[in-house]
């Protein structure tokens, strides 16, 4: 029984190290745009089964009746995102962009790979195609780049630009106005299968199983970008209670270990 405290509380313990890291980079990226908090599920080893004898004064009868289960011990099962909607903060800049809803924007980038984000800061690059500022192109619904040529549209300014809550691109020059393409915003049915790949870009661990979707409950905010869902107040209040908590097991751990070197001590007396 004491080696199994000691293997219970030893893998209480890995797991909460796991969880402080996932608290950590959520710290670290509680001002970076478009950025889904971590976090950790946790799943028993297994339960073990109790049982009471059913005639304690006989010890020549073995038999028992289950009373319950016990876990022994947990260990971390899955790293997941929460995708809940992060604080819309105004900039002005017409090219950037705020889903306010469901869904991601899709980027390609250069060597032809596809990510999802929720970070619209974009630009428009030296072939006039629209682009995040890593330089991955923005795709419309339809899986085209985005082609914003100010000279062709006879426009002077990113101003005269306007997306439409839809994702609908408009050119407006003097009175006159210009549907151009809309932009892609899509979405997946199982948020827990989605992987993060760094600066808040997201894609589908097993594309098959979790196909891409067009997202339909959102609106596009121009002239704003999507916060981190991270709270730096509420990670530290998480952090503090991942180190009481490990401080308790680890505080068990050596009660056990100086229990387990009396016993074997006292064995070694009455042999």
């Amino acid at each position: 029984m004491i080696s199994r405290g000691i293997d219970i509380a030893a893998k209480g313990m890995m797991s909460l190290i796991d969880f402080q890291d996932s608290i950590a980079n959520n710290i670290a990226n509680v001002n970076t745009a478009g950025y889904k908090k971590e976090g950790l599920s946790f799943r028993n080893v297994y339960n073990a089964l109790i049982e009471e004898p059913v005639e304690r004064n006989n010890p020549k009868n073995h038999d028992g009746r289950l009373v319950g289960e016990i876990s022994m011990g947990s260990v971390t099962n899955k790293l997941v995102h929460e995708f809940s909607q992060g604080t819309l903060s105004r900039t002005d800049n017409p090219l950037d962009l705020g889903i306010e809803g469901d869904g991601f924007f899709k980027l390609r980038a250069p060597d032809g790979s596809i990510m999802y984000t929720r970070n619209g800061s974009f630009c428009i690059n030296s072939q006039n195609l629209l682009t995040d500022m890593q330089g991955n192109l923005v795709l419309d619904e339809l899986n085209q780049p985005i082609r914003l040529n100010m000279i062709e549209l006879n426009i002077s300014s990113e101003k005269q630009l306007t997306v439409n809550e839809d994702g609908r691109i408009v050119a407006t020059r003097n009175e006159n106005t210009q549907a151009l393409q809309r932009i892609g915003i899509f979405d997946f049915a199982d948020k827990d299968n989605m992987m993060a790949i760094g600066t808040s870009m997201y894609i589908p661990k097993d594309i098959n199983a979790n196909p891409e979707l067009r997202a339909q409950k959102f609106s596009i905010q121009q002239g704003a970008i999507e916060l981190s869902n991270a709270n730096v107040i509420n990670e530290m209040i998480n952090s503090i209670n991942v180190s009481r908590n490990y401080e308790t097991l680890s505080t068990l751990v050596k009660e056990k270990s100086n229990q387990l070197s009396q016993t074997i001590n006292l064995g070694r007396l009455n042999s």
